[in-house]
């Protein structure tokens, strides 16, 4: 159930509840998962805990579930590893001014009694989508409500930065305002280390769409200090998600880091000399397409690639030793064990072996993050067992639709409920158009009194000949699609009559669900910040609940 702050309803005669704006600005509703009908099966069927998933996770994100993750990582993370976690953190930091709460999380991390919430994402250009914010929210909140039920232990948020990927064409643009704001470059090598030159032309269009304001100056200034000061995309990054967040302790981890992969070593080892990771996951993934789910990722015989100038490229097995990919560089079996030992920097774990990374160097407790990435993580735990290594917690982020004061006003005069919004567009149309029709143009009754008359027809025909039967059939068939054919061209008829009704419908769905999709999956954050200046992010941590189960509608 979500709660608002200080809210005052109304109820509207609608299928379902719609709130209204009167005295206060702030308000919040929800819709199952299952009812916003845009997230799989196998995400509905985890929240609902559904017996068959029981074996591809550990414990489930619920308070009893953490009381028993605490326990089970505080004896299993090493004073050592906080230590070597720690010393690099400051490193990382060292270039960066950041708030007294992300000073005192990092020095917390020493002590055996605190803990880690962690989600992770892409360097997407200026956050790319608007779930990113609802990513770091959740991990926020959460780490607050753990506190008020465990009050001996600590919790600090993690936001852990794919340096890492090489998949520049997934980061290199957001969308603002039905527009893609892209960076052109040649890609080449892991993202973090992609210069930042050529990024003044992206601010010089970005900053032209953005208008006049306080807000917009405010947007302006995030840009160009992020990405216009800053050599490289993960100083860039660092940078944005440090100004947005610093004040709520968040500390930023790049896994990119020698100190921290040595910590990686013995797994690396197992991964490539054992293939730990192919055997435990093929075999999860087929477990969970035998039970009807898509799999989201496959693995790798060998889940690691090689990191070297301009190039991060696989690493196979060949006969006499290992390559990389695409490149000159070959190994023997000595020479690779040597170079894991001595430069474990240039081994660059794949999207399989990562949460292993994240898990061993941090004292982690749960990972947040979306439907993709929870249904992935699903497919690691047997691997994580073999390895040894803690299962987290895994968490569905906090999913979102931000509605305007004036939108909701709009909802309310046009009748249509929250939920009604979700549906596919014709579903949506016809929905409406059938509720606001002067006419009834649901044949559904004339379709049940059409079965009734046949059943009489269907039992002559067994006392008489049964031959006859089929022939009933097909005259059963025939004139139920005469029906459905009508009631199509009634339909089709009743549109164009309300044609003014239809625009308007389709006019406010289309600016909640841009492209007919969830608004945070296409607006990026700069959208609502506009909107909502620096009361976005405070909203944002005051309303969203992570542990709710359900996606929040918020209106202000």
């Amino acid at each position: 159930m979500c709660n608002g702050i200080n809210l005052i309803f109304i109820k509207l005669r609608l299928d379902s509840l719609i709130f209204a704006v009167l005295n206060s600005n702030l308000m919040t509703d929800c819709i199952s998962y299952k009812d916003a009908k845009y997230f799989s099966d196998l995400m509905v069927d985890y929240l609902d805990r559904n017996e068959k998933l029981a074996n591809f996770y550990h414990n489930y994100p619920d308070i009893n579930g953490f009381k028993k993750q605490l326990k089970e990582k505080g004896e299993a993370f090493s004073k050592e590893t906080r230590s070597i976690l720690v010393s690099a953190l400051e490193n990382q930091y060292k270039e960066l001014h950041t708030s007294d709460a992300v000073i005192a999380n990092i020095q917390d991390l020493k002590n055996a009694d605190t803990f880690t919430i962690t989600t992770g994402h892409q360097l997407n250009l200026f956050t790319g989508p608007l779930y990113f914010l609802y990513k770091i929210v959740s991990v926020i909140n959460l780490t607050k409500k753990l506190k008020a039920e465990f009050p001996d232990a600590n919790f600090v948020p993690v936001y852990w930065m794919a340096t890492e990927d090489h998949d520049f064409e997934e980061i290199n643009y957001f969308n603002f305002r039905g527009k893609k704001i892209h960076w052109n470059r040649e890609s080449a090598g892991v993202v973090g280390e992609f210069s930042t030159e050529g990024l003044q032309e992206v601010f010089n269009l970005f900053s032209k769409d953005l208008g006049v304001g306080v807000n917009a100056d405010r947007l302006r200034e995030l840009f160009s200090k992020a990405y216009l000061k800053h050599k490289n995309l993960t100083e860039a990054t660092r940078y944005l998600v440090n100004e947005l967040f610093a004040e709520e302790g968040l500390v930023i981890v790049d896994g990119n880091d020698k100190a921290l992969k040595k910590l990686l070593i013995p797994h690396i080892k197992q991964d490539i000399f054992e293939n730990v990771a192919y055997e435990q996951v093929s075999e999860s993934a087929s477990d969970l397409e035998l039970l009807g789910y898509g799999v989201q990722v496959n693995p790798r015989e060998i889940n690691l690639f090689y990191l070297s100038e301009n190039s991060r490229d696989r690493i196979v097995a060949v006969e006499g030793g290992f390559e990389v990919l695409d490149t000159n560089i070959r190994f023997t079996e000595k020479q690779l064990l040597d170079a894991i030992e001595n430069t474990p920097e240039k081994f660059s774990p794949n999207v399989i072996m990562r949460p292993l990374y994240q898990e061993v160097i941090l004292p982690n407790l749960c990972y947040i993050g979306g439907g993709g990435e929870i249904a992935y993580w699903l497919e690691l735990k047997n691997y994580f067992d073999t390895a040894q290594v803690t299962f987290p917690i895994l968490l569905l982020r906090n999913s979102a639709l931000l509605v305007t004061e004036k939108q909701a006003k709009k909802l309310a005069n046009l009748q249509i409920p929250f939920k009604q919004l979700f549906l596919k567009r014709d579903s949506f149309i016809n929905k409406k158009v059938r509720e606001i029709s002067d006419i009834d143009i649901d044949f559904s009754k004339q379709k049940k009194q059409l079965h009734e008359q046949f059943k009489t027809m269907y039992t002559i025909a067994e006392e008489t000949d049964k031959s006859f039967i089929g022939a009933v059939k097909a005259q059963e068939v025939k004139q139920l699609k005469g029906l459905e054919h009508l009631e199509k061209r009634l339909l089709k008829a009743q549109k164009r009559k309300l044609a003014d009704h239809v625009v308007r419908i389709t006019e406010i769905q289309n600016e909640l669900f841009p492209n007919q999709s969830l608004q945070e999956r296409t607006a990026n954050f700069s959208e609502a910040y506009l909107e909502y200046g620096e009361q976005l992010i405070p909203w944002l941590l005051e309303t969203l609940d992570p542990l709710n189960g359900c996606f929040t509608i918020l209106v202000k």
